[in-house]
């Protein structure tokens, strides 16, 4: 198998030649397909996350199919199209697990973090945590609900039944949680860096209603915000859109430190809130949700050869929507 692997902190991703993996008991290989670039490879790449150990191969939107199967699988097939999502596993036994709140387990594994990801040929994953797909749409067009989809849904349910929704950073998934809130009857304002203009007309051409840089208020409060850039300062700018009693939701999983704000930003019942990772039930009720939605994600794939430009581009904002890697291209 060939994979592009972070070697050390600060390094950039090196392909390299491995021994093929092979399943362990409850595990499935598969040959990756296409594996979609998220901003949380870029915070594994820059070390902004603790605990990792390196070599790692990055990568959490995977796409493939099952070629080899460990002991004790009987829910998946050998050719079976599978999705493998940021959660690899989870304990089932501490608290959070026993309470239905799997995504805080107390000793949970990540895809592309804290166990080899998709920036590969192939990968190995926990077959409780893989989802069956089916054969509607490609793989590239899939791969980025397995994150920015999964994440952007959870975000959004969190953000409860807010009739005029902010979302600050539109790229991977701002553009398909803008799909889902139209869908929903909603009324989507999008915030961007103030030169990304591309990302604001991409924003109008998918329904929202305004458009503009995220330093901006528009002239309506919102009813809540959902913040998917990992900057802090946009904690304050978002808490000053929304109305009174309404809730800003942070979806990243790191986050630049949040400057000191006036009280008076939360004051009157407005919320501040986190999302941490996600559940098996928000990808089964996500995938079942994104067909009826309507869901047409915005895409560029490249080969995986190339994962460190494509870092580069995201990290500069020359993404529009999401990257996708293909490792039998190139």
């Amino acid at each position: 198998m060939r994979a592009m692997v972070l070697p050390a902190p600060g390094m950039p991703l090196q392909m390299q030649e491995r021994v093929d993996p092979s399943p362990g008991d409850g595990e499935i290989r598969v040959t990756v397909g296409a594996c979609g670039v998220c901003r949380t490879d870029l915070h594994v790449v820059d070390a902004e996350l603790p605990g990792i150990k390196y070599p790692v191969v990055p990568g959490h939107e995977i796409v493939g199919r099952v070629d080899l199967i460990g002991g004790n699988v009987t829910i998946l097939g050998i050719g079976d199209r599978v999705g493998i999502p940021w959660l690899g596993y989870t304990c089932g036994v501490c608290r959070f697990c026993r309470e239905g709140m799997e995504n805080l387990c107390d000793r949970p594994l990540f895809t592309g973090y804290t166990r080899d990801g998709g920036f590969a040929t192939h990968a190995i994953a926990d077959a409780r945590y893989a989802f069956p797909l089916g054969e509607d749409c490609d793989d590239v067009s899939i791969a980025p609900l397995l994150c920015a989809g999964l994440i952007g849904w959870r975000s959004l349910v969190m953000a409860g039944n807010a009739e005029r929704l902010g979302i600050y950073g539109f790229g991977a998934a701002g553009h398909i949680v803008a799909q889902i809130a139209r869908w929903q009857g909603r009324s989507v304002y999008a915030f961007t860096r103030s030169d990304d203009i591309a990302a604001q007309d991409f924003a109008r051409r998918l329904g929202a209603t305004w458009a503009g840089a995220s330093g901006q208020t528009p002239e309506t409060p919102l009813d809540a915000a959902i913040i998917y850039a990992p900057a802090g300062e946009l904690v304050p700018a978002a808490l000053r859109a929304v109305r009174k009693g309404g809730r800003v939701v942070c979806a990243g999983i790191h986050m630049s430190d949040i400057p000191s704000f006036p009280y008076d930003l939360l004051w009157q019942e407005r919320q501040l809130v986190s999302v941490a990772n996600l559940t098996r039930r928000d990808g089964l009720d996500f995938l079942k949700i994104a067909p009826q939605a309507g869901i047409r994600t915005q895409t560029t794939a490249f080969p995986l050869a190339e994962a460190n430009d494509v870092l580069t581009k995201l990290r500069t904002g020359q993404i529009l929507g999401a990257a996708v890697l293909k490792p039998w291209v190139g």
